[in-house]
């Protein structure tokens, strides 16, 4: 564990009995007490139409948070490419790299970010997501960048890019063109072991390749608490499998809820969740590490408290450390 790096993926959840504003705000103080903590990277999403995420634009609140913060490297995680010109995007993140040199990454993905009934409002032809067309924008994207391009300032002022690998086809496109991959093990176990051993074997250059995994953990001082925090996602989860989206519940909203509801059905809504003391889940990371072969776990903590969240972040980063 002495190797770990740990990062933070934050999609800005609005909770139960919040605002997408005191979500927004709650992302700039975790943000900041990551920092101080020593966290590597801070990524939040793009996400379109979900009314539990406040996230819409990634950009806007990667440069709030590189603003307020003096090392921490900030990114997307990531940005929809089917929703935006490639020359645009470049553009966006140029300038973030050009006001935050050297601490700027951009994730890219093909998931449309929200229902598909956002593709309309979007303007998204639906063509745009395969992955074909996917493969041609990241190409015209990393162009941008290229010297002598028209991207001002993007051909001068690169950021980090990775490639979001949920499977197999996004890890080979990663490899192909010597990007670092992330997996989401949070959504997906079994799927971002296998995109993680993909990408790897496709590599071409002859260097290890770079890759972080996003895991859902909740630690807390004792197993019970962290199981008792993580009711809150595990009946959100079960809400979304029975066809009823509900915001994140308080712990004993959760509890009510799954009152008398089978344990195992309930567990299998959240199969990449971690919770548990300090002991329990560095255990568990380390043991995803192995299982997916990377050296950086980032950690995303579905509490429905803002101050238990940011005491999860705390106690894991004494736990690895």
């Amino acid at each position: 564990m002495a190797e770990l790096t740990l990062s933070v993926l934050d999609t800005s959840p609005i909770v139960a009995g919040s605002s997408a504003a005191e979500a927004l705000h709650r992302t700039l103080d975790l943000a900041g007490l990551a920092d101080r903590l020593g966290y590597h990277r801070y990524w939040v999403p793009e996400h379109h139409g979900m009314r539990g995420v406040a996230c819409a634009e990634p950009a806007v609140l990667a440069g709030a948070i590189a603003a307020g913060t003096s090392r921490l490297r900030v990114g997307a995680g990531g940005v929809s490419l089917p929703n935006h010109p490639p020359l645009l995007v470049a553009e966006r993140w140029g300038m973030l790299a050009a006001l935050h040199p050297d601490r700027i990454d951009l994730g890219i993905g093909r998931a449309p970010g929200g229902a598909p009934s956002m593709a309309a409002a979007l303007r998204r032809p639906p063509e745009a997501t395969t992955a074909e067309a996917h493969a041609t924008a990241v190409a015209e994207l990393l162009s941008c960048f290229a010297p002598g391009s028209r991207a001002v300032p993007a051909r001068e002022n690169r950021p980090e890019i990775w490639l979001l690998g949920s499977s197999g086809t996004g890890a080979r496109l990663a490899a192909e063109h010597g990007l670092p991959c992330a997996h989401a093990y949070h959504l997906d176990p079994a799927g971002a072991a296998e995109a993680a051993r993909v990408h790897r074997e496709a590599f071409r250059p002859s260097a290890r390749p770079a890759t972080l995994v996003s895991v859902a953990v909740i630690c807390a001082g004792t197993d019970a608490e962290a199981e008792w925090l993580a009711g809150s996602v595990r009946a959100k989860a079960l809400g979304r499998r029975r066809g009823r989206r509900v915001l994140l519940p308080s712990p004993d909203r959760a509890a009510a809820d799954l009152v008398g509801l089978d344990r195992a059905e309930v567990l299998a809504c959240s199969p990449g969740l971690v919770a548990g003391s300090p002991d329990t889940v560095r255990r568990e990371l380390a043991a995803i590490a192995a299982r997916t072969g990377t050296g950086e776990l980032m950690i995303t903590t579905p509490v429905h408290d803002h101050e238990l969240r940011r005491r999860s972040y705390e106690l894991l980063a004494d736990a690895v450390r």
